[in-house]
């Protein structure tokens, strides 16, 4: 059985919008490089750069 990791622990990123803690989700395991945004609110109001 995997050894359960604290929360304390777990990798975090800071959103690109509000600058908010992102923290790692089991959901986004496979995506987790890919993450960029605390919540699809956040997703919606970027700011788009060309």
């Amino acid at each position: 059985m995997a050894k359960m990791i604290r929360k304390a622990n777990m990798p975090t990123k800071t959103c690109q919008v509000c600058s908010l803690p992102v923290t790692w989700r089991r959901k986004w395991s496979k995506t987790w490089d890919d993450v960029k945004f605390c919540s699809e609110r956040c997703r919606r109001t970027k700011v788009k750069r060309d």
